[in-house]
C-alpha cells in the first residue's frame, strides 16, 4: 500500500511538472503597439515589430512563470516616415544609443480570467516597474509542424516622462501637442518544440 501511494504521488508530481513549458516568442506573429493623444483631439497609433523573448509558463504554479521580452526600437512605425524618423531621434527613443526596450517579469498573479504580470520595463536606458494586464494565455495547441503554441494579449499605461521621453510643444490654446500617458498593447504568440 505504501509503495502504491508513493508511486501515485510521484505520478502526480510528474504530471503537474509536465504542464510547465519554456516557449519562445514568435516575432512573425507578435507585436507591441502604442497610442498617444495628439493635441488633445485624437489618438495617434504606432507599433514595433521584432518582439523576441522567452515565456516560461506553468499554469499549475504561476509563481514559477517568467516572461522576458525585448522589442526592436528601430522597427517603430506610425505610417508616417517623417514622424517615425523623429521617434528614433534623441527627442524620443534615441534608437541608435538604445536599440531595444525590455520587460522582465518579477511576479505573476491570477487576475479574474487572466493574469497580472509585474516586472521591470526598460525604455531608453531607464528601468521602472510596470504592471501588464494579461488576457490569456490561451490553451495550448499544436501547429502543422508539431510545435506547441499559445498566445496572450497584454495592456498597460505608462507615463513616457518616467522614461526620459519629455519632448513636447505647447499649443496656442495652452494644451500640449502630445499626451504624457501612453497606452500599450502587446500581442504575442509563443511556441515550443513538442516533447
Amino acid at each position: 500500500m505504501f509503495r502504491f501511494l508513493n508511486t501515485l504521488m510521484l505520478t502526480s508530481v510528474l504530471a503537474v511538472g509536465a504542464l510547465a513549458a519554456d516557449y519562445k516568442i514568435d516575432p512573425a506573429h507578435s507585436s507591441a503597439n502604442f497610442s498617444v493623444t495628439h493635441m488633445g483631439l485624437s489618438k495617434v497609433r504606432g507599433g514595433f515589430g521584432n518582439v523576441q523573448g522567452i515565456v516560461s509558463y506553468d499554469p499549475a504554479n504561476l509563481a514559477a512563470t517568467k516572461v522576458e521580452a525585448t522589442v526592436d526600437v528601430s522597427t517603430v512605425s506610425t505610417n508616417d516616415p517623417k514622424r517615425d524618423g523623429h521617434l528614433k531621434s534623441p527627442d524620443f527613443f534615441e534608437a541608435e544609443k538604445f536599440p531595444t526596450m525590455k520587460f522582465v517579469s518579477s511576479k505573476v498573479e491570477k487576475a479574474g480570467n487572466g493574469l497580472k504580470v509585474t516586472g521591470d520595463l526598460t525604455i531608453k536606458g531607464v528601468t521602472k516597474q510596470a504592471v501588464l494586464n494579461i488576457d490569456g494565455p490561451t490553451d495550448e495547441i499544436k501547429d502543422m509542424r508539431g510545435m506547441k503554441r499559445r498566445a496572450a494579449a497584454a495592456t498597460t499605461r505608462i507615463n513616457r516622462k518616467d522614461f526620459g521621453i519629455t519632448f513636447n510643444r505647447v499649443l496656442d490654446t495652452g494644451g500640449l501637442m502630445i499626451s504624457d500617458e501612453v497606452d500599450i498593447t502587446i500581442d504575442i504568440q509563443f511556441a515550443a518544440a513538442a516533447q
